[in-house]
């Protein structure tokens, strides 16, 4: 029986993104996933009045999440630039949003996910994406 290669290439044809490091890319984007759409969802059907723009942002962060998660497990060269280009994306918005979040604190009466680069997620927010394009870009 032949060993099972996560570089080979999948049945349709298309290569792998999740050996090695991009195997721990996918679980952390899948973490943020659930933590991102859980926060939203649940703020965003209790709460939203409070922080419309904060909990839109937090939804936005788990969309995000969940393309570049779907794209790394799909995998090939077309799931490899949209996952690569969504990094990107998603690193404009945690710096937008996080420089946002320390100029003018109160236009965010509550958190987002990107809030201060992702300081409420340890900073995984920011380091995410940085780490994503590194790896996409190598692959």
């Amino acid at each position: 029986m032949p060993d099972a290669d996560t570089t080979t290439a999948t049945p349709a044809g298309r290569k792998r993104l999740v050996s090695g490091p991009g195997l721990l890319l996918v679980w952390l984007y899948g973490v943020m996933v659930v933590g991102a759409v859980s926060r939203s969802a649940f703020q965003i059907s209790t709460e939203f009045d409070r922080a419309p723009l904060a909990y839109s942002l937090s939804a936005v962060a788990a969309l995000a999440y969940a393309f570049i998660t779907y794209s790394l497990v799909r995998g090939g060269e077309t799931a490899r630039r949209a996952a690569l280009v969504c990094c990107a994306v998603e690193l404009t918005g945690v710096l937008a949003v996080g420089t946002w979040t320390l100029l003018r604190p109160e236009s965010f009466p509550d958190t987002t996910v990107w809030s201060q680069f992702g300081m409420g997620y340890l900073f995984i927010p920011v380091i995410l994406p940085i780490t994503g394009m590194l790896w996409l870009r190598r692959r």
